[in-house]
């Protein structure tokens, strides 16, 4: 196989992938092609970086080898990032063996040594890989920034070993989010404004924002534990407005009161179910803990949805005067 060349700079175009990548745009599509490419002119005693063929990942480690003589083997993961492609086993001991073998590394390099991302780790049997390539394997730090000093020192250090997931990188998630909502958004929010006009399409935007942009702005902060309950109490607090704004206009005690109960039921599972989304996209969830809490929670979202739209008719009809 031959090596392919990459550079440590990223054009406009790169950016722009990226853009497209964080909207969800061609979601599957943000590739380059897997196998070994050099960065600057390395020798045989050059380091060997692993990385997924998302361009994401790839652009993320190789803008940070600026001044460095390396090679990178890109791993064929589908277009998926190093961690969830880890968790798929893409990014895994067959594929990084098959890599090894395809481009000939062990011809192009004298030593046996491969970076690769720590987040990679779950999809890697270390000791096979070595086994039946004779490469050992070497985990980086978490941040491709930290690899600069890291290849300096030549060990990693407890902080650069440390996941964390800061506001930023919270936000970076929500463009996606909100793009892959619309398609449900978008058909609720016509037929609830033919249904109740403009109030009751306000409803619905406020449900999938609060469910996509709020609840990851808002994560560390929410209370309980599970990803369901955290936004299921969002859901409640967001009702709160609409159902006090119901109660001033039609100051009927008993409808009001129905409808606070209602709204709360009906938003609470909306958000909490888009909640449930972001568990894969942080390190605070395991896959075993989603499993649980899906099947704990999901049925509990289908009965407040179902309890509160019954309700919800019902208030409706008192409302109209029918009983």
């Amino acid at each position: 196989m031959d090596v392919m060349t990459a550079t440590t700079g990223l054009t406009s175009s790169n950016r722009w992938d990226h853009v497209q990548a964080r909207m969800g745009y061609r979601r599957m599509q943000h590739i380059v092609p897997p196998g070994l490419y050099c960065i600057g002119a390395p020798s045989k005693a050059s380091p060997v970086f692993v990385s997924a063929n998302y361009t994401l990942s790839f652009d993320s480690l190789r803008s940070n080898l600026q001044g460095m003589d390396a090679l990178i083997l890109v791993l064929d993961t589908k277009g998926v990032n190093v961690w969830c492609a880890a968790g798929k086993g893409t990014f895994g001991t067959d594929e990084l063996i098959s890599k090894i073998r395809s481009s000939g590394l062990a011809e192009k390099v004298d030593h046996r040594r491969l970076i690769l991302p720590q987040l990679g780790a779950p999809g890697v049997a270390a000791h096979v890989v070595k086994k039946e390539t004779g490469f050992t394997v070497e985990y980086g730090p978490v941040r491709a920034r930290d690899i600069p000093d890291y290849m300096r020192m030549g060990k990693v250090t407890p902080e650069m070993r440390t996941v964390t997931f800061p506001l930023r990188d919270r936000a970076e998630l929500v463009p996606v989010e909100i793009v892959q909502s619309l398609k449900y958004l978008l058909p609720a929010m016509v037929l609830l404004f033919l249904a109740g006009g403009t109030w009751s399409m306000m409803i619905a935007v406020a449900a999938v924002l609060g469910g996509t942009a709020l609840f990851p702005l808002l994560l560390p902060y929410l209370p309980t534990r599970d990803f369901a309950s955290k936004g299921m109490l969002l859901g409640i607090v967001l009702s709160l407005p609409f159902s006090y704004f119901h109660l001033l206009v039609t100051r009927s005690e008993w409808t009001g009161a129905a409808f606070t109960v209602a709204l709360a039921l009906m938003m609470a599972p909306v958000v909490g179910y888009l909640g449930l989304n972001f568990t894969g996209c942080t390190t605070y969830t395991s896959r075993t803990g989603v499993r649980k809490e899906i099947f704990r929670w999901m049925p509990v979202m289908v009965a407040m949805l179902v309890i509160g739209a019954v309700l919800m008719a019902v208030t409706i009809s008192g409302e109209m005067g029918w009983f």
